[in-house]
């Protein structure tokens, strides 16, 4: 076993804060394999004002043991009597898990040693809070009220969920077309341990953000379900589950997938000739396994295309149809690429409390063109907020309960600015080839090439013009040029100063790259 992994819990022997802390020898060898940025210690003297801070600066907390009491008669013992030091072997029971409670998942968290002082394990002892603490690599995941929460790991780990709220924050998530009223209460929060229950263990896992399942914090807002969680490598194999197992076929690959409620298990196993890698293909064969793919308009060349991006991750939203519900795609790393979307219905269970059968019976619904609305208004963004009523242009089943599934990925990509009257430049490495994500000529801030520009060419940020052309001219070559000028983009806002923003990728094509 490496190093890294063995660091946290001998760390953690070492200090002495595992024995008799109430961790088993199994929860001992989880915290090996957590995927640790740093292990930290905190102490804190007992006192009625004192604060003990936990911080991460990259990852979040996660309490490993902790101690209320005195293990040593050094520690805090500075104007104390030898008598008051006496009693080193002192605990308060149940400290770490108050601190866990109320510090995993955070970034900072800061707790008055008051709130242990609710009984006394030694009277008379002067005591202090002795924290270890791990900052974890996480991932978070923001789900809309109305939506459904999915997680999935890759193949061979599982869900460990830090933390989960419900509630509102901030005025800007799910936000969008929301009531002012809907969003101005940001003291709105419950945490809950239902995710963890529901999650942890598991290789994949979906939890309904709604009100029916957490209660309403605070009524009339509209709220969202915030989860951070990491993805750990099992030491001894899978929680067992029952799954079918079949093959598919896209591009020639034959892969095994073992699919449980159209949730995802596992990366599958290549067993083409080739031996083309299973991170290559897990896009594409995960979005067929879903049946996504199928009736999207996805032809098998963009098939193939999708399972060569190198895709962050792979995430799923689904949200209900309502006329206020807001589904809300976003990449903590990298942009968005929508692989497939469904705006209909393909089985009876999804999104069905409190609809009848009868409005749940069309299990072959599906709205002609959802993808590709889903690709226009998120590709290349970090986050995209999209309510459901931009999709009800036209009813593909008349009185069937419909939602919305989006499979995208998160793809790492480059930025490039060119200022207007300048030559974008976009070049790969030898064997790669470009693929546009978006391109915007335009103004969204005042500092981007405003250099010595009068204050009034820069002072519009409302000025957007969304293009294809740059996809049109670069899309699947080595490298590519384009003017950022009117004369090719026309031009959004007369008198504004303009520059041409671009996400794109370079990467490896299965045929010969155009030069």
């Amino acid at each position: 076993m490496s190093c890294s992994r063995l660091s946290t819990a001998l760390l953690l022997a070492a200090a002495g804060l595992l024995v008799g802390s109430g961790f088993s020898e199994a929860e001992q060898d989880f915290a090996s394999t957590l995927p640790t940025v740093s292990t930290e210690r905190a102490i804190t003297c007992d006192d009625l004002y004192n604060v003990q801070q936990l911080s991460c600066d990259s990852g979040v907390i996660s309490v490993q043991a902790a101690l209320y009491g005195r293990a040593d008669s050094k520690t805090c013992s500075e104007g104390w009597s030898p008598q008051q030091l006496s009693n080193t072997n002192c605990a308060q029971q149940g400290t770490t898990s108050v601190l866990k409670e109320r510090c995993d998942g955070k970034r900072v968290c800061q707790i008055n040693t008051n709130v242990l002082r609710t009984s006394d394990p030694c009277y008379g002892i002067y005591k202090y809070l002795d924290t270890i603490y791990t900052c974890i690599a996480e991932k978070r995941s923001v789900t809309c009220e109305g939506s459904v929460l999915n997680l999935q790991c890759d193949k061979g780990k599982v869900l460990y969920i830090h933390s989960a709220d419900y509630g509102r924050h901030d005025q800007t998530t799910c936000s969008y077309q929301r009531p002012a009223g809907q969003v101005q209460n940001v003291q709105c929060s419950r945490a809950s341990n239902i995710v963890a229950q529901s999650c942890n263990g598991r290789n994949s896992c979906t939890v309904s953000a709604s009100n029916s399942v957490f209660g309403d914090p605070c009524v009339g807002t509209y709220k969202y379900l915030e989860v951070a969680y990491i993805c750990y490598c099992l030491g001894k194999p899978l929680v067992p589950d029952s799954c079918w197992n079949f093959e598919i076929r896209v591009s020639d690959e034959i892969a095994s997938v073992c699919l449980k409620h159209h949730q995802f298990h596992a990366c599958p196993e290549s067993r083409s000739s080739n031996n083309m890698s299973c991170s290559r293909l897990s896009t594409a064969l995960l979005l067929a396994a879903a049946g996504l793919l199928v009736g999207s308009g996805f032809s098998e060349a963009e098939q193939d295309f999708a399972s060569t991006l190198p895709t962050v991750s792979t995430e799923r939203a689904i949200t209900c149809d309502d006329l206020y519900n807001v589904q809300q795609l976003s990449c903590d790393s990298g942009v968005i690429s929508v692989q497939a979307a469904l705006y209909g219905r393909a089985d009876s269970k999804t999104c069905s409390e409190g609809w009848s059968p009868q409005q749940l019976s069309n299990t072959n619904c599906a709205q002609q063109g959802t993808t590709s609305v889903l690709k226009e208004r998120c590709d290349g963004k970090r986050v995209c907020q999209i309510n459901t009523n931009v999709l009800r242009t036209s009813d593909p089943c008349y009185g069937i309960y419909k939602y919305l599934d989006t499979i995208y990925t998160c793809i790492a990509e480059k930025r490039s600015v060119t200022c207007e009257g300048s030559v974008l430049n976009l070049q790969c490495d030898k064997g790669k080839v470009l693929y546009i994500h978006s391109a915007d000529y335009g103004r969204h801030d005042q500092t981007t090439c405003s250099y010595q520009r009068p204050a009034g060419q820069v002072q519009n940020v409302q000025c957007s013009r969304a293009s294809n052309i740059v996809a049109q001219s670069c899309n699947g070559r080595n490298s590519c040029t384009v003017s950022a000028s009117n004369s090719v983009f026309g031009d959004p806002c007369v008198g504004t100063y303009k520059y041409l923003e671009v996400a794109y990728i370079c990467y490896c094509p299965q045929l010969p790259a155009k030069n």
